[in-house]
């Protein structure tokens, strides 16, 4: 069995899983320093709803800070990301889905701060195949809320699960497919989030 055998099942079965041991457990608390330092000195800015004219900043349905991993940066050498590459070719290989790259940032919530229901398509676009979201609390308490909540795709007013944001899990979906929330949290929650994409890097 390959590294990535239950989590390709499941989402081939479903549409989504979720793993506290998929990931090495050492990465998360090396991460979260990484975010740590990034946010510290600035780096963060408000996250943004869509790509059109009438979307951008809405802090009432999207409430999370994010600063953007680059790809030629130092940080994108963390093992994490070759891990994720292995996990985008075993996709490949298994159900040729076209997939040429990931992009990943790490968000911040602050406490009461959460994203409302949504898929993680923009409009007029399908080059986002697999969401990925790796969560960097350590210790965190499920009293304290934060949950990633899955939705029924034929009728997203049906719950199917939520997962506590713990530190080292791993939480992957069909993009286009799983409607999905951020519950408000009461304490600071972070993640790395990201997206396997079928096209291409677009450099300025």
């Amino acid at each position: 069995m390959s590294d990535f055998d239950e989590i390709l099942y499941l989402l081939n079965k479903q549409g989504w899983a979720v793993s506290d041991t998929a990931v090495p457990g050492a990465w998360h608390a090396s991460l979260r320093e990484q975010a740590q330092r990034l946010w510290d000195a600035g780096e963060f800015s408000g996250g943004e709803i869509g790509r059109g004219a009438n979307d951008g900043r809405q802090p009432a349905v999207r409430g999370d800070a994010i600063c953007w991993v680059e790809p030629d940066s130092a940080l994108a050498q963390h093992p994490f990301f070759e891990w994720m590459a292995r996990l985008r070719q075993a996709l490949n290989d298994s159900y040729d889905m076209g997939l040429r790259r990931h992009e990943f940032h790490f968000a911040r919530y602050d406490d009461g701060a959460g994203y409302k229901k949504h898929v993680d398509q923009h409009r007029g676009t399908n080059y986002r195949k697999i969401s990925i979201v790796f969560y960097l609390n350590a210790d965190w308490d499920t009293t304290k809320g934060g949950e990633l909540c899955l939705y029924n795709p034929y009728d997203p007013d049906v719950e199917l699960q939520r997962f506590a944001p713990l530190g080292g899990r791993l939480a992957v979906f069909v993009s286009g497919y799983m409607p999905h929330e951020v519950l408000p949290s009461r304490a600071t929650r972070w993640s790395l989030t990201g997206w396997m994409r079928t096209d291409d890097l677009i450099r300025a």
